[in-house]
């Protein structure tokens, strides 16, 4: 284990716990710092990290489990189906491990976070309110969008060639105009 292992492990671990208190705010935070990590590989030099897909997937399971213990809180039916969506991302990431796959997450994509953020953002109690054929249309949109953004990540590997130093430059170009 490097120390950049370590160094980064500290920060996506630190950076799953705001969840616990803020669901909405923790949530977009710990997405934020999970992403971070690969701003954070390009600048340290500190050993490096041997196989980041399985080290990014084993991390992800520490902000997905304070996402789960907020949403055991919530009322029926967001908390079912968070729990539903929950089991289903852990297959998907025990299926990734046994593989080394990278489909694997597109064919079982992590819509569990994308709930979690919904309800999260609207409150379960107004979830609770929903007919079954919103409930239906919500689960459909973020499965849909969750796809979209697995299938960039993980089908087309849109980032694979771009780091994150280069993005960062590009967006802010796009936004300056400069």
């Amino acid at each position: 284990m490097t120390l950049e292992v370590v160094v980064i492990a500290a920060i996506r671990i630190a950076g799953s716990l705001p969840v616990l208190r803020w669901p909405f705010l923790g949530g977009l935070l710990a997405i934020v710092v999970d992403l971070s990590d690969l701003l954070l590989i390009e600048v340290l030099d500190l050993g490096g990290i041997p196989d980041y897909q399985s080290f990014d997937k084993w991390l992800d399971q520490v902000y997905l489990a304070t996402f789960l213990v907020v949403a055991l809180r919530w009322s029926d039916p967001a908390r079912l189906i968070a729990i539903v969506l929950y089991a289903v991302r852990l297959v998907g990431f025990v299926a990734f491990e046994a593989t080394g796959e990278r489909m694997v997450l597109l064919a079982v994509p992590n819509v569990f976070e994308f709930w979690f953020l919904l309800v999260a953002a609207v409150g379960d109690h107004r979830v609770a309110r929903w007919s079954r054929t919103w409930l239906i249309v919500a689960v459909g949109a973020v499965a849909a969008l969750k796809v979209l953004h697995e299938w960039a990540l993980h089908g087309a590997r849109l980032f694979d060639r771009i780091g994150a130093l280069e993005a960062l430059e590009l967006l802010w170009r796009s936004l300056t105009g400069d």
